[in-house]
């Protein structure tokens, strides 16, 4: 991790939004669950408030926001719109950061543009055939915790694979697949955490494998050189403030077995599940949930 100085707030009655109303909501009530309990058990006074509707409220006094909605309306800036127009702080990226990062064709643009590395892809509607080669990852470019993700390594699998992602957006995201092994770093108030790989069962670390799976290991720190774990940890940091993020996030990369790295993402908002990995790499750092959740909350600004 490496040091920044803060400023630190004194937000006592904070609120932790959860659910939400996209197709992520079953596991933002499981993330908000976890983050309240962990602010109570730092001392906060916390209300869980369940957003069912872009035009939710805050109950009176609320101080701080700590948004855990996940995928639309959560990660899109939509949320973070509403309490601005409430007038309360929240954590996390504002909402051009938030647009910005959620979609993935926008992060493309902004990541090529500060030199970092991304995979080759290209954007297709229903009526485009597809020039990439297999293998591919396709994607809708505005979904969450791979959500209509598929990977594609034979033609037989392609139509399936394309008409599904469609059926989330009208623009599907091909990306070339990248093997090698599969890596994301934490970023929480200016310290980079230690870098976390992620080891899927079948080999894709789809949306079971990150929240209904038991078999996904986890290596953290993970086993790389010291000069790699510092590469991945500062193109991490570079692509959080190219994208204009701020408070806490986690960026996925994938490495090439002759360590080449390329980023897949930056999640805004990343779980707190019992199987999220932003928690995973706090703790590895030293940093124990509680903790944890009460430095993001005293992050929290207009």
């Amino acid at each position: 991790m490496r040091g920044r100085s803060r400023q630190i707030k004194s937000f006592e009655k904070v609120a932790v939004l959860k659910g939400g109303i996209s197709a992520e909501r079953e596991v933002s009530l499981v993330s908000g669950a976890s983050i309240a309990g962990g602010l109570r058990e730092a001392g906060y006074d916390v209300a869980e408030i369940d957003v069912i509707s872009k035009d939710f409220t805050v109950p009176a006094g609320i101080e701080a926001g700590f948004i855990a909605l996940h995928g639309t309306f959560g990660e899109d800036g939509g949320a973070q719109a509403r309490l601005e127009e409430l007038g309360i702080p929240y954590v996390g990226s504002g909402v051009a950061a938030s647009q910005t990062a959620f979609d993935k064709l926008l992060t493309e643009a902004v990541l090529l543009d500060a030199g970092i590395p991304v995979p080759v892809s290209e954007t297709l509607r229903a009526d485009q055939p597809r020039s990439l080669p297999l293998p591919v990852v396709v994607k809708p470019p505005r979904e969450g915790s791979s959500v209509g993700c598929h990977l594609v390594f034979e033609e037989s699998g392609w139509d399936a694979a394309f008409t599904e992602a469609l059926t989330h957006d009208e623009e599907v995201m091909v990306q070339q697949f990248i093997p090698g092994r599969e890596f994301t770093v934490g970023v929480v108030d200016g310290d980079v955490l230690p870098v976390v790989e992620i080891i899927p069962e079948k080999g894709w670390y789809d949306y079971t494998a990150k929240y209904e799976a038991d078999t996904t290991r986890y290596v953290v720190p993970a086993e790389l050189t010291p000069e790699k774990t510092a590469e991945m940890q500062a193109c991490a940091l570079k692509t959080f403030e190219a994208l204009g993020a701020r408070g806490f996030g986690r960026v996925d990369f994938r490495m090439t077995p002759v360590g080449e790295l390329y980023v897949l993402e930056l999640n805004t908002i990343p779980g707190f599940t019992s199987h999220s990995l932003l928690p995973k790499a706090a703790a590895a750092a030293g940093i124990e949930f509680p903790a944890l959740c009460s430095r993001i909350i005293q992050t929290a600004s207009l």
